[in-house]
Formats: C-alpha cells, sequence, structure tokens
C-alpha cells in the first residue's frame, strides 16, 4: 500500500522493536523516529528483545510540512510519515435518510 499518503482517520501500522521486557506483562519497544520511551501490554511470554512487532493505530493529525503523522496508540505518539504503512482507509458513513424531511 501506499506510504506518506493519509488522512485523518486512517487505520495505520508502525513497525516497533522490543528492547526488553519491564515487568511481566509490559515490554518496552524502541518506536523509529520517535525518541521518547514508550512500552506496550503484552502478557506472552515468549518474547525477545530485537524482536519485531507492529503497533497498529488511528491518525489523529497530520502535518505536511514536517512530514509528520501523529497516531493514537493509547498514547498520542508522533513519528515520521514514512515509517508508517496504510492499512484502512477512513471512509465516511453514508446517511441512509435525507437530513431534510419530505414536504407535506
Amino acid at each position: 500500500m501506499a506510504r506518506g499518503n493519509f488522512k485523518v482517520g486512517d487505520e495505520v501500522a508502525i513497525t516497533a522493536t522490543i528492547r526488553k521486557r519491564v515487568t511481566e506483562d509490559r515490554v518496552s519497544v524502541l518506536i523509529p523516529s520517535y525518541h521518547q520511551p514508550h512500552s506496550i501490554v503484552d502478557t506472552s511470554p515468549n518474547v525477545n528483545s530485537g524482536q519485531k512487532i507492529e503497533l497498529i493505530g488511528d491518525v489523529t493529525h497530520i502535518d505536511p510540512d514536517a512530514r509528520t503523522v501523529t497516531i493514537n496508540l493509547g498514547v498520542p505518539v508522533t513519528v515520521k510519515a514514512d515509517s508508517v504503512r496504510l492499512v484502512t482507509s477512513y471512509v465516511p458513513p453514508r446517511r441512509k435518510a435525507p437530513l431534510l424531511d419530505k414536504p407535506t
């Protein structure tokens, strides 16, 4: 799918690298172009450092000048648009009934 061509509401994925297990139910991950510590809930017992994991979230903000995308992964995460992959494009709901009533 296309990279860097997103709209607000699109579902996107980013590939993160597992750094280490923090607690028995949380794992520290390294997100490309995001220079803050981040951890996710992962209860599977067989994760290794260096293993790749895909994080999926919705686009909440796009900055075309800086070429960054803000994704909601439980908390807002701003990354470069090149490191994000489109999963599902947002389609607004269709109205079944007309907005105005029929004249009588």
